[in-house]
């Protein structure tokens, strides 16, 4: 492990400080061992919350750098920081990149392809509609050498890693939870073709062992658009995260493209809501090659 990392790991572990107090802390500080070792008083000075500050202090006297670099090891889990050369150049252009990624996946002859990389994302209640336009896509964008990213989620995302596996494509899922953990259990079947099988991989910002909230989903729904260059939408209710996911994309510069549906279904009114606002129509795979 190189000498520092335990840092890194140790602030990634910690739960009050995500990417933005992160920026901070090293701005002042310098560098993550100097965040972690800081005085209390010192850290004072950044402005942060004085019961954070006592709970960092508290964390890292008891924080076992050691014991979590063997659980790690031990799920075959890498850890790649933003200071890595091994950082997706994409998601480092966002506002707020995570400062720390956990990977779960096994090297292959073919290397993921970071860079020609699309996300497609969708509803939970699928249709039967959806699903088979979101094969469709999968199989012409897989053709077409694209990595694609989604969010292991029911539904769509799924339907997007299994296709993506079936045609032998690298496929990246996204969690809001630990890269540890697979949620929803009923898709052990994608996460251990991915983290396991040489398929893609699994990936996070979360610690290990850290279960799935709600919460977590919105900032988890950021790394799926800025993983991509364009992030395709099939089917979302109004209300839908789907959309969510959408709008970071619009934030981050990233291409939005929606698929139009049926008038008459509740997941068409996601989609249709992104087109009145901007989204690029698509009805085939040449829509999104034109512009990506």
């Amino acid at each position: 492990m190189p000498n520092d990392l335990r840092y890194w790991i140790g602030l990634s572990a910690f739960p009050g400080i995500g990417p933005v107090r992160f920026e901070l802390l090293r701005n002042y500080f310098g560098t993550v061992e100097a965040i972690w070792n800081a005085p209390e008083k010192k850290l004072f000075d950044v402005n942060l919350p004085k019961n954070l500050v006592a709970d960092f202090c508290s964390f890292r006297k008891t924080f076992d750098s050691t014991s979590y670099s063997e659980r790690l090891k031990k799920e075959h889990i890498g850890v790649v920081t933003i200071d890595d050369s091994r950082y997706p150049k994409l998601l480092k252009e966002i506002s707020d990149p995570p400062f720390l990624l956990y990977v779960k996946g096994k090297k292959t002859d073919q290397p993921i392809d970071m860079e020609k990389t699309i996300a497609i994302v969708g509803t939970r209640e699928a249709t039967s509609y959806g699903i088979t336009i979101t094969k469709q896509f999968v199989r012409e964008l897989v053709s077409a050498g694209f990595t694609i990213i989604s969010g292991m989620a029911y539904g769509i995302d799924a339907v997007v890693h299994e296709e993506t596996i079936r045609c032998n494509g690298k496929t990246i899922a996204v969690l809001g939870c630990g890269v540890d953990i697979c949620a929803p259990q009923s898709n052990i079947h994608i996460y251990r073709k991915l983290g396991l099988e040489g398929y893609g991989a699994v990936v996070s910002e979360m610690p290990l062992g850290l279960r799935p909230k709600k919460g977590l989903f919105v900032a988890r729904n950021r790394i799926i658009s800025g993983l991509a260059r364009g992030v395709v939408v099939i089917e979302g209710e109004k209300d839908s995260g789907t959309l969510i996911t959408a709008r970071n994309a619009g934030e981050q510069g990233r291409d939005v493209f929606a698929v139009p549906g049926p008038v008459t279904s509740a997941t068409s009114h996601g989609t249709a809501s992104l087109l009145k606002n901007g989204a690029i129509l698509v009805e085939s795979v040449h829509d999104i090659l034109e512009h990506i």
